[in-house]
């Protein structure tokens, strides 16, 4: 983790302009200016940006988090534009492949692949259609690049994650730099593998398309094991560690708004005490009304309503009768690491597929080793009866509700939107809309529109992608071709 703050300042280092006008094939290089980076390096910076899936934004989305101080837009779906940042992230990519081709060592140009496929598939689940191949994977600039079909962009990543995951069974150099493994091949398969598995469960709704071949596609993994190796516990987890080290620590450490502006949402602290769910006292304070503030005690815990109008939410809070978030989130430094990719998300992901017949596992088992790894993972001990609850038990009927429920418990403060995305595709868990504070007309949105700088800087190739996809127009609740 210390190599991160060398890498921005290598990566980052000032353009030198000149006021001289001379042309500039006839100034002289500067011998003191690096030109080129170890891919090592830029694996580091790399790792530290893909792993590092904490966020507030997500948290108010996906119903864990309800905010006072002002009508947050997340939280009220209310969002407009997002951006094409992580394009920073693919350019970084594509250094590491490029200085790892010009040493003649494969190792990161197969890590490329796979970084590739992870930034593309968050752009066009935020997007829809959005610039890959002439963008991403060509070997000269374009500056005004044309957009590739959502569907293009996940045949191309599953082909790209199956031929990752087989070239690294292959391949015997170091993995110098590797913050995440520590150069551990086995767990960089197990992570492909498993991330593989959820980008096949993200077209659940596709499974009728032969180009994609959903099915036999997730058969072939779950059916050879020695050549596909998936997580096998939490050990093998994709994740971020943090160091109280500065620039290291956790992302919200210290962060005041986190301390007095954000509460437990209700409806999640509900489900929680319906499902007498002891991770709620790692999740949260109880309330301040709460008698002798017993942290074991599930009436002691509160929220404030996503949906509900801010003046009302404010009032509730200062009367004390809604939780905030774990100290440990604003005061450790260390706290939980970030994750990536988990085994219980995977273990949910096997029990769902199981369940929609894609493959011959028992659902129950996988199910509950999903459930129980998250007990670990929070450092709760999971009760002994816990699915002895109706509401918890993998009974016949609404399995892959019960499925998505503990997946979305299992992933609070962690992973990003994917939470979010999981409820965009199946309907669960249900996020609630009914209060008055509400947006959007009560919708959830399905995407973001595009940046206003493609507007400007690609307007041909941004009208035609949105022409294709939208009747509507670019609109946050136009569906794209992913949830069709």
């Amino acid at each position: 983790m210390k190599r991160i703050i060398a890498i921005i300042i290598l990566l980052l280092l000032p353009l030198f302009y000149f006021t001289s006008c001379s042309k500039i094939e006839d100034l002289q290089e500067d011998p003191n200016r690096a030109t080129s980076v170890s891919p090592e390096l830029l694996l580091t910076n790399i790792q530290a940006k893909a792993f590092n899936n904490v966020s507030l934004s997500s948290a108010l989305a996906s119903r864990y988090l309800s905010y006072t101080n002002g009508v947050n837009s997340n939280q009220y779906y209310n969002w407009q534009r997002s951006g094409f940042g992580k394009y920073d992230d693919l350019k970084q990519v594509k250094k590491m492949m490029e200085e790892s081709e010009k040493a003649g060592i494969e190792i990161y140009q197969i890590l490329g692949r796979f970084f590739n496929s992870y930034f593309i598939i968050d752009l066009t689940r935020t997007f829809g259609d959005v610039p890959y191949t002439e963008a991403v994977l060509a070997t000269e600039a374009i500056y005004q690049p044309v957009y590739d079909s959502q569907k293009s962009i996940y045949l191309s990543v599953l082909d790209d994650l199956k031929s990752v995951s087989d070239a690294l069974a292959e391949n015997q150099e170091p993995i110098v730099g590797d913050i995440i493994f520590k150069g551990n091949k086995l767990q960089w398969r197990k992570l492909i593998n498993a991330y593989y598995l959820r980008v096949l469960m993200s077209l659940s709704n596709k499974t009728g398309d032969s180009d994609l071949n959903i099915r036999s596609r997730f058969q072939e993994i779950i059916n050879n094991p020695a050549q596909y190796p998936l997580m096998t516990s939490n050990s093998n987890n994709g994740a971020l560690n943090y160091f109280n080290i500065q620039d290291n620590r956790y992302p919200y450490f210290n962060d005041n708004d986190l301390q007095t502006a954000y509460y437990m949402e209700q409806n999640f602290v509900d489900k929680l005490k319906d499902f007498e769910d002891p991770r709620l006292f790692r999740f949260a304070e109880p309330k301040p009304t709460a008698a002798d503030d017993d942290m074991n005690d599930f009436e002691s815990y509160g929220g404030l309503k996503g949906s509900e109008d801010l003046n009302i939410n404010t009032s509730k809070a200062v009367s004390g009768e809604a939780s905030r978030i774990a100290e440990r989130y604003f005061f450790d430094p260390v706290n939980e690491p970030s994750i990536l990719m988990s085994y219980w998300e995977q273990e949910f992901i096997i029990a769902e597929a199981a369940v929609r017949s894609w493959i011959a596992v028992d659902p129950e088992t996988h199910y509950r080793n999903g459930v129980a790894a998250s007990f670990d993972f929070f450092k709760t001990p999971m009760p002994e009866d816990y699915f002895d609850n109706d509401r918890i038990d993998l009974d016949a009927g609404n399995e892959i509700q019960k499925i998505l429920e503990q997946k979305y418990i299992s992933m609070f403060m962690n992973t990003g939107w994917q939470i979010f995305f999981e409820q965009r595709r199946t309907g669960f868990p249900e996020f609630n809309t009914d209060g008055a504070g509400i947006l959007n007309n009560g919708r959830i949105p399905k995407r973001w529109m595009y940046p206003m700088d493609e507007a400007t800087n690609n307007a041909e190739h941004l009208e035609e992608a949105i022409n294709r996809q939208f009747s509507e127009g670019d609109d946050i609740n136009a569906q794209m071709w992913l949830l069709n």
